[in-house]
């Protein structure tokens, strides 16, 4: 029996996912790193067993009531685990933040802001002291009334309604219109109402040009069409909408993301009118504080925030600016001081957000927890790298147990305790190699950890390639670029490297289709490949259909005429109607939040008896949904189509992931090196252009070879590789590097050096280099 002061925390019998009976015992008060290959079973410890445990300890724990405003996770499979103390997790959430979401209310520094401007800002004469709600540019009494406190309006002007003003309405001058039916019916409507639909655009009047894209009258007049030989057509009653009102209903109501994006191109975006961009009402920006107004405050980086905060002391304002500087400084700690307090959450990388919230985390000033991170070095230059370090060992000084899902060889090198789980990936994975000090892996067998950590030998140099040509780009100003021009090689690999918030995505974000020199762009990015369960790598790569044409062929289906269709789980046929091929189903419970079940009428398989009936070489439809992607290549090895795609998932490192596994349990990596594996199998001739933003977030260096062998493979059959990347490995082995910097925000947005990986390891003012030719040594 443990003592009450066993100062491990002890795991027994752990069978979540992949881990195999796991039996691990971790010293607490200390940080300890969890590693493996991706898909071993580290995050099904860290997350799916010790952090869920923790919270289902602390959810037994509340009265009902409030047990249901709590997202609960089920119960670990574990047998049982002792010492565990209650648990705090900052997960990379793959949730996209709202538009109105910014780093200020991610942080809650917006509140202590708005505290300040409402007690201690400076009043006009005369003004009545407003409530901080009258600085929230989210509430009614601060927005402002134009704009409904989005800052800005959506403008549309004729050049972007009549693109070609020298065609005639009937042959398409109104480009925003609809197509099809509703296009037709609206000319039609022109034509009764008396206009000339036959004229080119340019040659009508003004006034009527105007009226046509801009009115708001709704004029119904009765339309006769033109009769076609082969139907009649009844007059109709048919209601005018200018292009204007179109395209702006469109915009704003639609649900459709093909129409929405098809009227943004119609569309500019204007800073509103009436507060200039503020988002707030007047007698709110007539507020200043420190000679600004709250607007131009939360504009400011925060490093420049900090600065200003400090050049004011009054007795109203100390207390409050004293809690603002407290707030900030570890948000400056962690690399971030370049981020503004109204910059827009959905425009921040995961790893941003995840760092945002770990600055947060280090006011609580909580002692005697278990924080759980999951990789927190994500999309982090190694010069961010060591800040994180500092930020870590202060949580851990203060009380706590950290514990880290991560691949960074220097934050595992900064370990007090490593578990190691693998070998591999997925049903070759789940278990502990090793448990302990960081030294002490190098006699772990089997560790594809201990290779990269303690192996010196230096990579075996390749020639490096020189390009065909050049691709070049700006003067750019936009974000924190300012008038940059770029050129990147054509034929090689290149990396664009720099810190946090140095301008490199907005860089690779002006490489477009209608560059000279570009045949073909292809974007792998890592936005979810789907954004319900419905949606899973099967369906997304296309494997799907040709599984369901190889069950739709067997002899069972064609004798009870069971078509493709049949073994959908997204149509009505053979699919379980009770789930509606979803697998599980939603309990309401009363009082309790209501919780997901295994459909009780097909336990989760998703389809009916008589389509599970039907096997192709032994297995069911819902059996080979099941199969990994390793399993599946060797179960389809005689089936050329579905052999070529699962090849190609495995060559991006995603054996370990099941066909069916739905869109909504992958990461943003695992959903970057899916698309880029649906592309690699279209296997295209050259002269493709890919950019790749990050494509190693979230890899073991194992995997990250893996996806190197494969960059080369496409660079050598005649395409162009552009990556944003941190990984210095990585680097190393590009042919090109652009650097940008020398820092983050107004202090980045320049090409600090650009060359071959050695040239650039020795360039003076690059934050880069030194990292770079360490890992050149």
């Amino acid at each position: 029996m443990p003592s009450p002061h066993d100062p491990y925390v002890r795991v027994r019998d752990a069978r979540e996912h992949n881990l195999r009976g796991v039996d691990v015992d971790i010293p607490r008060d200390v940080l300890a790193v969890f590693t493996g290959v991706s898909g071993s079973g580290k995050s099904s410890l860290a997350f799916g067993t010790i952090y869920a445990e923790a919270q289902r300890r602390y959810v037994e724990s509340v009265a009902p009531y409030a047990r249901r405003l709590i997202h609960q996770v089920g119960a670990p499979k574990v047998g049982e685990i002792t010492g565990l103390p209650p648990a705090v997790s900052l997960q990379q959430r793959r949730s996209a933040p709202t538009s109105r979401s910014s780093v200020g209310t991610v942080t809650n520094l917006s509140n202590s802001l708005r505290m300040l401007f409402s007690r201690a800002g400076h009043y006009p004469p005369g003004a009545a002291r407003l409530d901080s709600d009258a600085f929230s540019p989210n509430t009614a009494a601060g927005a402002c009334p134009e704009c409904h406190g989005l800052g800005h309006v959506h403008r549309t002007t004729e050049e972007l309604l009549v693109p070609d003003p020298s065609l005639s309405i009937r042959d398409g001058a109104i480009a925003a219109w609809p197509g099809a039916w509703q296009g037709k019916n609206l000319r039609d409507i022109l034509d009764a109402l008396g206009h000339d639909v036959d004229r080119p655009w340019r040659e009508l009047p003004a006034g009527q040009r105007e009226w046509m894209l801009f009115t708001d009258e709704q004029p119904v007049v009765t339309v006769h069409p033109v009769r076609d030989a082969d139907r009649i057509q009844r007059p109709y009653q048919g209601t005018y909408m200018s292009a204007r009102r179109y395209v702006m209903k469109t915009f704003a109501d639609s649900r459709s993301a093909t129409l929405r994006a098809r009227a943004e191109r119609f569309l500019t975006s204007a800073p509103c009118p009436v507060c200039g961009g503020g988002r707030l009402r007047a007698e709110s920006l007539a507020v200043t504080f420190a000679g600004r107004t709250i607007a131009e405050a939360a504009a400011l980086p925060l490093v420049d925030l900090s600065a200003a905060l400090d050049g004011v002391s009054s007795q109203a304002a100390d207390v409050l600016t004293a809690d603002l500087r407290s707030r900030i400084d570890p948000i400056l700690e962690l690399g971030l001081g370049y981020l503004s307090l109204d910059r827009p959450a959905p425009t921040l990388s995961a790893g941003e957000l995840q760092r945002l919230r770990l600055a947060t985390q280090l006011r609580s000033g909580l002692f005697g927890v278990v924080y759980v991170l999951d990789e927190p070095s994500a999309g982090l230059h190694p010069a961010d790298t060591e800040a994180l370090l500092t930020v870590l060992e202060r949580l851990k000084s203060a009380g706590n147990s950290v514990f880290v899902v991560e691949h960074h060889l220097d934050v595992v090198r900064a370990a007090d305790w490593l578990v190691d789980v693998g070998p591999r990936a997925g049903e070759h994975g789940g278990r502990v190699l090793h448990s302990g000090p960081v030294a002490d892996l190098a006699h772990a067998d089997g560790s594809e950890t201990a290779r990269f950590l303690f192996d010196r030998a230096p990579a075996p140099a390749r020639p490096v390639r020189t390009g065909h040509g050049w691709l070049t780009v700006g003067p750019i100003t936009r974000h924190n670029l300012r008038g940059v021009t770029a050129a990147f090689p054509l034929g090689v690999l290149t990396a664009v490297t720099g810190v946090s918030g140095s301008g490199k995505s907005t860089l690779i974000g002006e490489l477009t289709e209608e560059l000279p020199g570009v045949t073909r762009l292809v974007r792998v990015d890592q936005k979810p490949i789907g954004r319900t369960p419905r949606s899973n790598l099967a369906t997304y790569t296309g494997l799907f259909d040709v599984v369901r044409k190889e069950f739709a062929a067997t002899e069972q289906a064609r004798q009870r005429g069971y078509g493709v269709g049949r073994f959908s789980f997204n149509v009505a046929g053979g699919r379980c109607e009770t789930c509606q091929g979803e697998g599980f189903v939603s309990v309401e419970l009363l009082f309790l939040p209501s919780t997901y079940a295994p459909c009780p009428d097909c336990g989760g398989a998703r389809y009916r008896p008589e389509t599970l009936e039907v096997t192709y070489r032994g297995r069911n439809i819902a059996e080979v949904l099941d199969l990994t992607v390793e399993s599946a290549a060797e179960f389809f090895a005689g089936t050329p189509a579905v052999a070529r795609s699962l090849a190609t998932l495995l060559d991006v490192g995603l054996g370990y992931l099941r066909l069916g596994q739905p869109a909504t349990e992958l990461s943003g990596g695992e959903a970057q090196r899916i698309k880029l594996a649906s592309e690699l199998q279209r296997g295209r001739r050259g002269d493709t252009l890919y950019l790749l933003d990050e494509p190693t977030t979230g890899l073991h260096p194992a995997d990250t070879e893996v996806l190197m062998r494969r960059l080369h493979g496409l660079v050598d059959a005649g395409h162009t590789v552009v990556v944003v990347e941190h990984d210095m490995a990585v680097v190393a082995d590009a042919d090109w590097v652009i650097d940008l910097g020398p820092s983050g925000g107004d202090q980045g947005g320049h090409i600090v050096a650009t060359g071959t990986p050695p040239e650039v390891s020795r360039a003076d003012n690059s934050r880069t280099a030194p990292y770079l030719a360490r890992a050149l040594r």
